[in-house]
């Protein structure tokens, strides 16, 4: 089976164009070699995808040749991703009262030292 459709198919990535994507972009490793989009993908492979900002890693323990549901696709691979990093912290966004004006020159520089710029 294509590594491109099983991503796909165990729902890795949201478009089997993305998948396909993500391998010519080289962000997919199969058994730590770079792999392309028609490579074939075996039980007991080990697959790391680089998507959406994280680093996953599974183990294919099922091929499966259509997209399934949730629940069937995992059971599909095992999961040994380390956990996704904690949201970082969003200073709150300054605003002004709607109809204040323009900004003096003194509140848009304090406005810029609160954005960090």
């Amino acid at each position: 089976m294509r590594i491109d459709s099983w991503i796909w198919s165990v729902r890795l990535t949201k478009t089997r164009s993305a998948a396909a994507a993500a391998c010519r972009g080289g962000h997919v490793r199969v058994n730590g070699e770079r792999a392309k989009p028609a490579q074939p993908v075996r039980p007991g492979d080990e697959v790391r995808l680089r998507h959406l900002g994280r680093e996953r890693i599974v183990v294919v323990k099922r091929l499966v040749r259509k997209r399934v549901g949730a629940a069937i696709a995992a059971e599909c691979f095992v999961d040994n991703s380390p956990p996704p990093p904690p949201p970082e912290y969003v200073a709150p966004v300054a605003r002004r009262e709607r109809g204040a004006g323009r900004p003096t020159k003194r509140e848009r520089r304090e406005i810029e030292r609160l954005r960090g710029r």
